[in-house]
């Protein structure tokens, strides 16, 4: 199917009734809780290939209780967003980049590659065909959720034969509620790990995100936001936030830690160290313990760390709990890096500026 331009004419399942829903308040989203008219749904089997590229009505799925994805975990995903522009366009933000991603995890995971370019234009259409459902209220947005999962019936522990591939939609509301940033209380886990290298870190697999749960259901339970994750081998090396890449601003310099095989690769986190770097200021990407941020921070050398991920874009972090000591980050307030790489980055996905690197594509 390389190459093939699918057309929304011939997309669509046009004999399936479809009942249209009502649009939800868009003072009122929250985050996954709503759903559009139609999905877009291709399938795999091996021998054949991708094939029946179609847009349907968004339904629930019959699977197989055997079906490998829930037994062998063989499911990845990915999160982008479409916005609402001041004069009524729509806009995607870097999303052939997320297409990348969702490839690099396909093969860590033992799972069929897609056509990059299929699957930017089933997006694409699929968006168009729901345009009414990209909410206009300031903050908003339609998060787009692309995702894959096996599902061959069988219960041998192997990779599955047959897969399916579906982009749902969801208008979503401001991470910060009051589209105001607010700095974030952070508690940096020293029991429970995210990933080593050479396992599947740095894909996008539903796996992750259920081996953080207890970490994340500790921290809020000693009254913090969200979890700072440390290496695996020796508990001391910074990776990631939550599902956030981290950042640290010390003696004027932005560092994070390097993607090393168990940190995801951001496509926020990518576009804060272009924009960071074209404005004249440096950025280290390298290992960093986090006795060197407690350290930078004893000597009043760290102004600012701020994580950067679809969700918020970028969320300041104002306290650090780092084994049992609290670390206030610029007297908890927002540093000025923070707020204009978050202002800049918004600003170029609602496109109020072009920005300097064509990141934007327009529906």
């Amino acid at each position: 199917m390389k190459g093939v331009l699918i057309r929304l004419n011939k997309l669509i399942e046009r004999e399936k009734t479809v009942y249209y829903k009502e649009k939800p308040d868009p003072s009122s989203l929250g985050f996954g809780q709503y759903f559009t008219d139609y999905m877009f749904v291709m399938d795999y089997e091996e021998g054949i290939g991708w094939h029946h590229p179609r847009i349907a009505p968004y339904a629930p799925l019959t699977l197989d209780p055997s079906s490998s994805v829930f037994h062998y975990g063989q499911a990845v995903f990915e999160g982008l967003k479409a916005y609402r522009t001041e004069d009524g366009r729509v806009l995607l933000f870097r999303p052939d980049q997320n297409i990348k991603r969702l490839n690099r995890s396909c093969e860590r995971m033992s799972m069929p590659p897609l056509d990059e370019e299929l699957v930017l234009e089933a997006l694409t259409q699929l968006v168009e065909l729901e345009k009414d459902w990209v909410p206009k209220k300031k903050g908003t947005s339609l998060y787009i959720r692309p995702f894959v999962i096996a599902t061959e019936p069988s219960l041998g522990v192997k990779a599955s034969r047959s897969y399916t591939f579906m982009i749902v939609l969801s208008p979503v509301g401001s991470y910060y509620g009051d589209d105001q940033l607010k700095p974030v209380r952070i508690y940096v886990e020293d029991e429970y790990v995210r990933a080593v290298n050479g396992g599947v870190g740095f894909a996008k697999t539903a796996g992750n995100y259920a081996a953080s749960l207890q970490a994340q259901r500790k921290a809020n339970e000693l009254g913090y936001d969200q979890v700072l994750w440390l290496d695996a081998i020796e508990k001391k090396y910074v990776e990631e936030v939550g599902s956030m890449n981290i950042f640290f601003v010390i003696n004027g310099e932005a560092v994070t830690p390097a993607l090393s095989g168990s940190i995801l690769s951001g496509v926020t986190r990518a576009s804060a160290i272009e924009l960071i770097r074209s404005w004249g200021i440096p950025v280290r990407e390298e290992r960093i313990s986090i006795d060197e941020v407690y350290a930078a921070s004893a000597r009043g050398e760290l102004t600012e760390v701020f994580g950067t991920g679809t969700a918020a874009v970028v969320t300041p972090v104002g306290e650090l709990n780092i084994h049992g000591k609290t670390v206030i980050v610029g007297d908890g307030q927002i540093g000025d890096l923070s707020k204009k790489l978050y202002e800049t980055i918004t600003d170029i996905q609602l496109g109020k500026v072009k920005g300097p690197f064509n990141w934007t594509v327009e529906v």
